[in-house]
């Protein structure tokens, strides 16, 4: 089962094809839009996000959910369970 998909307000990728190999891309970032969205779904002062292509090839910035699970957690810590 697959979780929704949690669009990042505020923030909009856009690849250049025409730019330099070392250019990936352009952010923009719609300020009052990121903030509300940063203050909602921050973690421990963190919030993650993915740069994804979707099936029709535009970019489209995502919220990373992806949280450790114990065991994941155990094995980072070489066998050693650290709280996160």
């Amino acid at each position: 089962m697959s979780k929704e998909k949690i669009f990042a307000n505020g923030f909009s990728f856009k690849r250049n094809e025409k730019a330099p190999s070392f250019v990936v891309g352009n952010l923009s970032v719609k300020k009052e839009d990121a903030i509300e969205f940063l203050n909602q779904h921050e973690d421990r002062g963190y919030v993650n996000l993915n740069i994804n292509m979707s099936k029709n090839g535009t970019y489209y910035v995502e919220l990373d959910t992806w949280k450790p699970t114990q065991q994941a957690k155990t094995q980072e810590s070489g066998g050693e369970v650290v709280p996160f």
